[in-house]
């Protein structure tokens, strides 16, 4: 709504398309969305919102429009590796950012190496497909690993081991990259008891001055994605600042509330250069 409201404050003719409610259809020289019967061909640019849940029906319509020429705040393909935390991970480590040492594996049985490889007790588990947090486990002896991972593996569900960032205590930065710059960001802090600061798990925000490191950290790691707008979560650590992932999504209400800037009106004004 955020979007919209200044998509319209800039006489921008403007519509929310529901992307579930999209149907895909491709022939010769002819690729095509319709919405509601009715074609989707004649518009100048998209900002794409698609849930994590829907990530890959999302990225098939976004590359449906592109087929089109129409210009996309967000493309297919970065959609897809942001969304993937291991392969965001992967492509950064091509780059000049820091990040907390990851494990991904498929063999479990040698659980002590993999222990002693991301620095012992405790460490992170993150679930690859899980966003504002859920999924997310703070692991603090062998027994709980054991039966975080055995869980998660009867499950099917693919994960990622990461080391603990201990001096970050409980807190982590959010910087909203747009274009080339970044232009609002805000400092999480969990609540008592809890170690994941993200806002949709109880966590407070408040303005922060990013350093030059934080800054340009934020800005390569969205670009590294090949993100126009992205959400780039960091840790403040002894050894710089450490990426934990990049959001194609970001929310707005969070960090606009925070920060007081108009971030929709930033992402509209991008929008408006690519067109």
């Amino acid at each position: 709504m955020r979007l919209f409201e200044e998509a319209q404050k800039a006489k921008h003719n403007t519509a929310i398309v529901d992307y579930m409610h999209c149907n895909i259809i491709s022939e010769k020289k002819n690729p095509v969305v319709y919405y509601n019967g009715q074609s989707l061909k004649f518009i100048d640019a998209i900002i794409p919102r698609i849930g994590a849940t829907f990530t890959f029906y999302g990225s098939a319509l976004i590359r449906q429009f592109e087929l089109q020429n129409i210009p996309t705040v967000v493309t297919s393909q970065a959609l897809l590796t942001a969304r993937d935390k291991l392969h965001c991970l992967q492509a950064l480590t091509q780059v000049d950012v820091g990040m907390p040492k990851t494990y991904f594996t498929h063999y479990f049985y040698n659980i002590d190496e993999i222990i002693t490889a991301v620095g012992g007790f405790p460490f992170v588990m993150k679930q690859l497909e899980g966003t504002q947090g859920y999924g997310v486990f703070l692991i603090k002896d062998r027994k709980h690993a054991g039966e975080i991972i055995n869980a998660h593996q009867s499950a099917n569900k693919k994960f990622i081991i990461q080391e603990y960032i201990g001096e970050s205590k409980g807190a982590d930065i959010r910087a909203i990259v747009v274009g080339n710059k970044v232009v609002a960001a805000m400092k999480r802090t969990a609540k008592t008891g809890e170690f994941r600061s993200n806002l949709h798990q109880g966590g407070k925000g408040e303005t922060i001055k990013l350093t030059e490191a934080e800054n340009q950290t934020a800005i390569v790691s969205a670009q590294t994605m090949g993100l126009g707008v992205a959400g780039v979560d960091m840790l403040q650590s002894k050894r710089g600042p450490l990426v934990l992932e990049v959001n194609a999504s970001p929310g707005l209400e969070g960090i606009e509330n925070t920060t007081g800037i108009n971030v929709a009106k930033k992402i509209i004004e991008y929008m408006e250069k690519i067109t």
